[in-house]
Formats: structure tokens, C-alpha cells, sequence
């Protein structure tokens, strides 16, 4: 089971301003569809520091497999979700968040205005989505196919990845 763990990036919901809609969104969506467990949830404000603690305690705990992150990745002064991902990653992986950006300008061209980022940090895949529950499906339906083998990668899974990815009849692929 992928161990996931959510974190909502927003200043009026983390004053309780707002109710987070993104954030139980995410945890329904991977529960059902991944069958993950989320480990934890949390809202904190639009402060890089806070964000990067979250992120750092979370990927160091060895608990949690798949980070994902909602709201902050615009162009707002504020939005500072992207910068608290990139200080944090040992490893970008940079084509899930262009997968989302392009998956998402057929839908809107305001998806230009994306800055979402994707990264690894040890074992632990983090990745950025928007902070509406509308962008937040969509772009996990662009996602959620390859999550399950990039967390597998991450964790060391038993089969070689050359074999998974030979051609039929090389190495015992079918």
C-alpha cells in the first residue's frame, strides 16, 4: 500500500477563513483509486519555511511514500510552493509536472500560469498540484497510472527495472 501524506498550502484556510476542499479531495481520490492509505493531512500557511519543514519531517520519517501538495504554485507574491519543493528535493522530475501543465492547457490556457513542481527527496516522491478541488482531479487523473510504479522505484521493488521495461521476448518479458 502507498503510504501518502497531504499538505494544503493556504493562508485562509490555515487562519480558518476557508474550509480545505483540495486536501479531502486528494485523500478520497488516492484512497479510492490507489487504494493508499494517507497517513497524514495538514494546512499550513503560504510560508516557505512552514512548507519546507512539512515537507522535509515528512519525507525523513520513512513513513510516507508519496507526498502531495495542493494549492500555492501560481503567480501570486504569496505562492511559494514550488520554491519550498525545489529547496527540499535531492532529485527533480520535472516530466510529471509538464504532464499536468499540458494534460491541463486543453482544458484552460490558464494552466500556463502553472509553476507546479515534482521532485524526489530520498525515497519520498512530492508533487505539487493546484489549489482548486476541480484542477486537483484533473490533474491526478494525469498522474495517478504512473504513481504506483514511480513509488515502486523509489522503494526498490523486486523486479529490475530492465526487465520491466525490455522488449517482448528479451529478458523473460512477455
Amino acid at each position: 500500500m502507498i503510504r501518502v501524506a497531504v499538505l494544503t498550502i493556504s493562508d485562509r484556510a490555515a487562519r480558518g477563513e476557508a474550509e480545505d476542499l483540495s486536501g479531502p479531495a486528494i485523500a478520497q481520490i488516492v484512497q479510492e483509486q490507489l487504494q493508499a492509505g494517507v497517513v497524514w493531512r495538514q494546512v499550513v500557511p503560504d510560508e516557505q519555511g512552514l512548507i519546507e519543514a512539512a515537507l522535509v519531517d515528512w519525507a525523513e520519517s520513512g513513513q510516507v511514500d508519496l507526498i502531495l501538495t495542493t494549492g500555492g504554485t501560481g503567480f501570486a507574491l504569496r505562492d511559494v510552493t514550488p520554491e519550498a519543493t525545489q529547496a527540499v528535493i535531492d532529485r527533480p522530475a520535472p516530466g510529471i509536472a509538464e504532464a499536468m501543465r499540458a494534460a491541463s492547457l486543453q482544458v484552460t490556457p490558464h494552466a500556463m500560469l502553472s509553476r507546479a513542481a515534482a521532485g524526489m527527496r530520498g525515497r519520498t516522491l512530492i508533487v505539487n498540484l493546484p489549489g482548486s478541488p476541480k484542477a486537483v482531479r484533473e490533474n491526478l487523473a494525469v498522474i495517478l497510472p504512473v504513481l504506483p510504479h514511480a513509488v515502486e522505484l523509489l522503494q526498490q521493488g523486486a523486479q529490475p527495472v530492465a526487465y520491466q521495461h525490455a522488449l517482448p521476448g528479451e529478458h523473460g518479458a512477455t
